[in-house]
């Protein structure tokens, strides 16, 4: 069994990465700390240093000039980490594919272990997304 495998949380220190989006990604993150949503309450919480992170969760379709910060970030990073493409953009470069400043798609440039679909997602996605990948760290855990 690999690290992966054999941690069990509670809680996910989530650092977010904005790699060239158009924000709207960036508002649905911001609408889950309100008290509607309240992610807190599930043990989700935003950090503001990706070196207390669990999580590394990317909005925005990765320009040219990211790609270097988001590697360093990624080794940055404790491990075992988890890295999460958030919308169509970060996902598959949405409609910015054929940008002449767009990159590599981020599974190309960091190992992607969680997608979260939307252009933007729904705070309910971001959060059963979220719950998803702690069910599936506690289920390898035991």
């Amino acid at each position: 069994m690999g690290i992966k495998e054999k941690i069990l949380t509670k809680s996910l220190y989530v650092f977010h990465l904005s790699s060239g989006s158009c924000n709207n990604c960036d508002i649905e993150i911001i609408d889950c700390l309100t008290p509607r949503y309240d992610i807190e309450r599930f043990g989700i919480v935003l950090v503001g240093s990706i070196k207390h992170a669990d999580v590394l969760l990317c909005t925005g379709s990765v320009n040219r000039l990211t790609v270097p910060r988001i590697k360093v970030l990624y080794e940055q990073m404790p491990k075992p980490g988890f890295v999460v493409a958030f919308g169509s953009c970060g996902a598959s470069r949405g409609l910015f594919k054929d940008s002449y400043n767009t990159g590599k798609p981020l599974d190309e440039i960091i190992p992607v272990d969680m997608y979260i679909p939307g252009c933007p997602p729904r705070p309910e996605a971001i959060m059963a997304g979220l719950l998803k990948l702690i069910d599936k760290l506690n289920s390898k855990g035991k």
